[in-house]
């Protein structure tokens, strides 16, 4: 039987004094795309056991905020390709405490169902983009089609969402040259754009990552040569630095995992779709949620008290290196975008 008692507001800390208000909540690992730096070629998918239902995943949502979360972001692999995804999204978005509910999509099914998420309680939306050419971009995702990718943001901003960001990975000899077209198309839409260092995780064998390496700050200087950029105090809760040009409402963003650590500020977790709870992207350890949930149904405490047990274990900070070396092998997809 689900449990019906409210959740307490015991505020969620780690053991470095950081509170914990930021749940990145992965709802699949599959995808409709194959990036070449979030996944492999011919990935291998979780079987649909393992992946927590639905059910299990507006429980978790339900306990987090009763822990003091107040922001919650769906990811995939891709979100939107998971049956039902706006059932789930009406759960989350229904919750008393949750200021700031947001998703990660590479934009192939927005066309579809951005009206949709907005009426269901979807507040924000960051859209992975790497570049606007589309042969680059066919060669980028191995598969996706640019041009409904580009519709997909359009039915985006007529649907009124409090604020769209694109997300950039950008990596020299791939699409570096794609720095200021991206950045001219979110000026001329009033969108938030984030440039982000390539991860190193999993084992990619179709480029070398030290060599596509590119840091923020490089990406700062090819900007700079062209436009006034001022450092600014906005913040969404989650790891880009931004920075803003003047006559511009946009907000340009900058995540450097490698280059300008931000650890000492997260407040972050992660849910894999399998129901693990990872507390740093650079580090294996996890708490299983899937195996709490389905030993105890339907209960918010048994959750919590898992929660609260195993966050001591968040680690000060991750190993990533100035030289982008693989030091977790699970791919991006698998973590959670």
């Amino acid at each position: 039987m689900a449990e019906t008692s409210p959740p307490n507001h015991n505020e969620l800390r780690d053991s470095f004094g950081r509170s914990i208000t930021y749940l990145r909540m992965s709802v699949t690992d599959r995808c409709d795309f194959r990036c070449r730096y979030c996944m492999d070629e011919t990935p291998q998918f979780l079987p649909r056991a393992k992946v927590l239902s639905l059910e299990e995943l507006a429980l978790v949502g339900r306990a987090f905020v009763g822990m003091g979360v107040n922001k919650i972001r769906l990811t995939g692999g891709e979100p939107l390709v998971r049956r039902d995804v706006l059932w789930l999204v009406e759960q989350l978005g229904a919750l008393d405490g949750l200021k700031d509910f947001a998703m990660t999509t590479n934009g192939s099914q927005l066309t579809r169902v951005a009206q949709p998420l907005k009426a269901a309680g979807l507040q924000r939306l960051n859209v992975s983009l790497d570049t606007l050419d589309a042969a680059n971009f066919r060669d980028l995702t191995r598969v996706g089609v640019l041009e409904k990718v580009l519709a997909g943001i359009d039915s985006a901003l007529a649907a009124g969402f409090r604020r769209i960001k694109i997300n950039a990975v950008m990596m020299k000899g791939f699409n570096d040259h794609q720095i200021l077209p991206l950045l001219a198309y979110v000026l001329e839409r009033n969108m938030d754009i984030s440039f982000i260092e390539e991860m190193p995780l999993g084992v990619v064998h179709d480029h070398d990552r030290k060599t596509a390496f590119m840091s923020s700050r490089e990406i700062r200087e090819k900007i700079a040569a062209h436009y006034e950029l001022l450092a600014t105090t906005a913040s969404t809760g989650g790891p880009s630095r931004y920075w803003q040009i003047p006559g511009h409402a946009s907000r340009i963003g900058f995540i450097s995992p490698h280059s300008e650590n931000f650890c000492a500020q997260c407040n972050r977790v992660r849910l894999t779709a399998e129901g693990k709870l990872l507390l740093c992207l650079g580090h294996e350890h996890a708490i299983d949620l899937r195996a709490v949930t389905r030993e105890h149904p339907g209960s918010v405490t048994a959750i919590q008290q898992a929660v609260y047990a195993g966050i001591h274990h968040k680690p000060e900070r991750h190993e990533f290196s100035h030289e982008p070396e693989v030091k977790v092998l699970r791919y991006m997809h698998h973590t959670g975008g």
